[in-house]
C-alpha cells in the first residue's frame, strides 16, 4: 500500500516553543518534508540566527550552526564553500536579514553564494518584543511605532521589498515569495522551496524563498485574525509568486 502521509524523519517529535498561530512551525514542516523527499538529511545543514529563528535547531534532525544576529549569510557562505556537496540553508527573519544583516545578505547574494535562503517575513521583530522592522507596513503599529509606521514626517521610511531588491543582483538565480496563511499557499510555498533546494543541489547561484508568516503575539491579534490580516494587508504589499527564475 502506498504511503500517503507520515511524520518527517528530519523533524524532531518535541513540543514547540513558538507562539500559537506562528508560521515558523509550518515552515519547519515544509523544509523537513522536502529534505526527506530529496534524501538530503545526512547532508543538510541549517544556519539560524538570534530571533525567533534561534529555536529552529531544536526541531531539525540534522546539523545546524547558530551565528550571531544578522551574520547568517556569512556563516552559510563558509559552510557551503567548505562542504559544497551539502544542502546549506540560511534561515532568517526580516529584522535579521533586512536590518541587522543587510550587508551580509546583499553581498552574499551578489556573489552568487550557492546556498538557499529561507526568509521569514512577518513584518515585525518577534522575539525581541515587537519593534518596527524594515518590512513593517505603512500604518502598522509596533512598539517603536505606536501610532503606526509613518514614512513621512517621522522619517520611518517604507517597507523594504527584499525579494525584489535581491532580484536586481546578477548573482541571484531563483527568488520566490510564498505564504503560510492557508493550505493553498502552503502547497505553493512548498513548490518554491523544493525548486530552490533542487537548484542549489544542481550547483546554481543564490536561491531565495521569502515566506509571509503570521505573528499573532506581536500583531496583537488572535491566530484567526492574523491569518486574515496577512491575506488582506501583507500580500497586496508583498505579492506572491516567482519573482526571478533564471535556472
Amino acid at each position: 500500500m502506498k504511503k500517503l502521509y507520515g511524520y518527517p524523519e528530519s523533524l524532531k517529535k518535541i513540543s514547540t516553543k513558538y507562539c500559537g498561530g506562528c508560521g515558523h512551525g509550518v515552515i519547519h514542516r515544509i523544509i523537513t518534508e522536502i529534505i526527506d523527499e530529496l534524501g538530503q538529511r545526512e547532508r543538510a545543514i541549517i544556519t539560524n540566527p538570534v530571533g525567533c529563528a534561534i529555536w529552529a535547531d531544536l526541531y531539525f534532525e540534522f546539523d545546524s550552526v547558530q551565528p550571531a544576529h544578522g551574520r547568517t549569510p556569512a556563516a552559510a557562505t563558509a559552510v557551503k564553500r567548505v562542504l559544497p556537496d551539502h544542502l546549506v540553508i540560511c534561515y532568517q527573519g526580516d529584522g535579521d536579514m533586512a536590518a541587522i544583516g543587510t550587508a551580509e545578505m546583499i553581498h552574499a547574494a551578489n556573489r552568487g553564494e550557492r546556498f538557499t535562503t529561507i526568509f521569514v517575513n512577518n513584518a515585525i521583530y518577534g522575539m525581541t518584543g515587537g519593534q518596527m522592522a524594515p518590512t513593517t507596513l505603512v500604518g502598522q503599529k509596533a512598539v517603536t511605532a505606536p501610532f503606526g509606521r509613518d514614512p513621512g514626517t517621522s522619517g520611518m521610511g517604507y517597507p523594504i521589498k527584499v525579494a525584489e531588491l535581491l532580484a536586481q543582483l546578477e548573482g541571484t538565480r531563483y527568488i520566490a515569495r510564498g505564504a503560510v496563511n492557508n493550505a493553498a499557499n502552503v502547497r505553493k510555498t512548498r513548490q518554491y522551496i523544493k525548486k530552490a533546494f533542487e537548484a542549489q543541489l544542481a550547483g546554481t547561484g543564490s536561491t531565495i524563498v521569502e515566506i509571509l508568516s503570521q505573528c499573532p503575539t506581536n500583531w496583537g491579534m488572535e491566530p484567526e485574525q492574523a491569518v486574515n490580516w496577512l491575506e488582506e494587508h501583507m500580500i497586496p504589499v508583498f505579492p506572491l509568486g516567482e519573482i526571478k527564475n533564471t535556472l
